[in-house]
């Protein structure tokens, strides 16, 4: 791969990778609520994960769900209703008192699964492979731009992550941890506003 391009891809790997979306938001909300060492099974998961879903839409998924305009709106509806959970868990997360917190961080491979009904993630996949893949050297080029965006994508999602553990806190409070949770909670569901236009 070409050093201008390798650049293009590094820049729109961390771009991708660090604005807010699905993940961003529940990693903060994570940090906040378990801390950055319990959550690490959870950044992990997205980070390994994403790279898997990256490879395998290199590899052909992308033009299977192309052709299969019923599987992609199945993935869209499964990932819509995932996130609606997962921002009711979130709301309802438990107060931060005396190191002892209800509830429990995403596991490792729950997150790996979260990434195939992430819309952020299908979208920076199917951008990422279409944009910065080289059909001369195709298997090259998806495991380089695979191995890119993981090396990219850990320490992005682990700010967010950071963020969270340093607002920790200021939300010792319950009342502002739970206005802090209920809002994480809308964001995320608010996030599904560009998959469903």
């Amino acid at each position: 791969m070409q050093p201008e391009i390798l650049l293009a891809l590094a820049g729109f790997s961390l771009v991708s990778s660090i604005t807010p979306g699905p993940n961003n938001l529940m990693l903060l909300a994570s940090g906040t609520n378990y801390g950055f060492v319990r959550s690490l099974p959870h950044m992990l998961g997205i980070s390994g994960g994403f790279a898997f879903l990256l490879l395998c839409v290199g590899f052909g998924l992308g033009e299977i769900l192309e052709a299969s305009p019923q599987l992609y709106l199945g993935l869209k509806i499964a990932g819509a209703a995932y996130l609606v959970y997962l921002a009711w868990k979130i709301a309802n997360s438990g107060p931060i008192s005396s190191g002892k917190i209800d509830g429990r961080p995403m596991r490792f491979v729950e997150a790996v699964a979260f990434q195939w009904v992430n819309p952020k993630a299908w979208v920076m996949a199917l951008a990422s492979m279409t944009a910065y893949t080289n059909p001369s050297a195709y298997t090259s080029s998806v495991v380089i731009v695979a191995g890119v965006f993981t090396l990219v994508n850990l320490p992005s999602i682990a700010v967010w992550c950071g963020m969270g553990l340093w607002l920790r806190r200021f939300l010792a409070d319950p009342i502002r941890l739970r206005i802090f949770n209920i809002s994480m909670a809308i964001l995320l569901i608010a996030s599904l506003w560009p998959m469903l236009r």
